[in-house]
This record gives C-alpha cells, structure tokens and sequence, in this order.
C-alpha cells in the first residue's frame, strides 16, 4: 500500500467560501434588482440564499460597499421580500456577495425556512 503525502491546506476560509457552505441556491428565478443611478428593477439569475444575505449572479460589477434593493420571490413561505443589501466581496465575470442590512424580520425567518426545505429535498 502506497501512502502518498499532502500539503496541509490553507485553515483560512474565505468569505466566499464561508458563504457557499450555509447558502443554497433558490429555485425561484424571480430576482430583481435595483441599484443607485438605476431606475427599474434589474432581473438577475438564482442566487445563492442564506438568512444573512446572497451571492448574486450577475456580470455587473458593483463597488464593495454599493447599496442594492432587493426584491426576490420564497417559494416555500410564497412570500416576496423587499430588502436592501451591502455588496461585501465581488467577482469580475461570475458575481457580488451582498449582506443584508435592512430586512424584515419575519423575511429572515421565511429565509431559513425555504433555506431548510431545500436541504431536506436534496
């Protein structure tokens, strides 16, 4: 039996990474977005949802700090949320990490609840 060596890996986890591991993906394609200098809400592709905030598929790019409106569809509770958001890290190409900063309540609750049903479904 041959026992090969590895590299200890990096214990530093980034934030994305961090925010992959609680998030799910939402199966509702009803996500817009609306952002200063912008008039209309913008419809981007499924995010990554948890209770504290989304990682937003989007080719825009947005300035770390950019204060985004948010308004996206929960299935499970069949609710719609209005929120606003920080965008905490980016991704040139792929997306924005965002960080809730006003949101209701009884949102957060319906979050992980959809949250919790999705993982139970997989």
């Amino acid at each position: 039996m041959r026992y090969h060596s590895r590299k200890a890996k990096n214990t530093t986890t980034s934030l994305a990474t961090l925010e992959r591991r609680r998030a799910i993906r939402i199966s509702s394609r009803d996500l817009k977005i609306m952002y200063d200098g912008c008039t209309d809400w913008v419809d981007v592709r499924s995010p990554d949802l948890s209770e504290d905030g989304m990682f937003i598929n989007t080719p825009h790019k947005f300035a770390i700090g950019a204060r985004l409106k948010l308004r996206f569809y929960l299935e499970v509770a069949g609710i719609t949320v209005q929120a606003e958001g920080e965008v905490r890290y980016c991704l040139p190409g792929m997306g924005v990490g965002v960080e809730f900063v006003t949101i209701p309540d009884f949102a957060r609750a319906a979050i992980q609840k959809e949250v919790d049903a999705l993982e139970h479904d997989r």
